[in-house]
């Protein structure tokens, strides 16, 4: 029997079935870390549930409380911030640091397979959060929607694409997953900080708050708060969100290995 000289095999690259099998199973890992995916959605709902009783009794602006001008904003902002600069990077770090990404290199499975699939699970997990947040403010304590609903749904994709492009960073310095969460601790309890997480920005120095609220998290609660009650959004917030997503994509871009 005679065997040919030369082989020729053909590569396929991964179909549609491909790509949901990956995410389903990013999905299952998302669920298997409990501290995960109970902390991005259950920290902004306790925030949410112990102020809403007395915000909602304030009227602020234009009709709505401060439940809808402050608290709500604030919620929400902050299941962003927990799931794209903590969660999401302590994956990839986990990845990177097993080897999975190295060895989806040499394969019709692009290493950026795993990204989109990561990216994809955690905005799903951004509107679970959005959802729970919104059921319980709606039904339970009687908040308003927003004035500007599309003005407030876009300021909430822009800001989810900032915080992830804060997570991409971290997820490109940090050397390991234990990294990666305390990298991305630390940055989220900075930016909120100065963003107002802990009692405003009208309590914070005027030169800090006056960075906070340039920054993704403070720009985010105030757009959507505007949004909210049916204020103009300042220009600079949207800049500020905009000008996170390019830097945060093109430094994480130059900074990230895949082993």
């Amino acid at each position: 029997m005679s065997i040919p000289a030369t082989t020729t095999i053909a590569v396929h690259r991964p179909g549609p079935r491909a790509w949901l099998n990956l995410v389903v199973c990013e999905a299952k890992m998302v669920a298997r870390d409990t501290a995960g995916l109970v902390v991005p959605l259950g920290l902004p709902l306790l925030i949410l549930l112990t102020s809403a009783p007395s915000a909602g009794d304030q009227v602020v602006v234009n009709g709505f409380s401060a439940l809808e001008a402050y608290v709500l904003p604030l919620v929400l902002t902050m299941v962003l911030a927990t799931i794209g600069v903590i969660n999401m990077p302590s994956f990839l770090a986990y990845y990177r640091r097993t080897g999975i990404l190295r060895r989806l290199s040499v394969t019709p499975a692009s290493p950026a397979m795993v990204l989109v699939a990561q990216v994809v699970v955690s905005v799903l997990q951004a509107l679970l959060g959005l959802g729970l947040a919104l059921a319980v403010a709606f039904l339970a304590f009687g908040a308003r929607p927003p004035a500007h609903l599309a003005t407030a749904v876009g300021v909430y994709v822009l800001a989810m694409a900032a915080m992830y492009a804060v997570g991409m960073i971290v997820a490109a310095v940090a050397p390991t997953p234990n990294s990666a969460v305390a990298i991305g601790l630390v940055g989220f309890f900075a930016l909120g900080a100065v963003g107002g997480m802990f009692g405003g920005l009208a309590g914070l120095p005027e030169p800090v708050a006056a960075v906070g609220e340039r920054l993704p998290f403070g720009a985010a609660v105030r757009a959507l708060a505007a949004s909210w009650v049916g204020a103009p959004v300042e220009p600079a917030h949207l800049i500020s969100l905009g000008v996170t997503i390019v830097v945060g994509s093109m430094t994480a871009a130059l900074l990230f290995r895949w082993d």
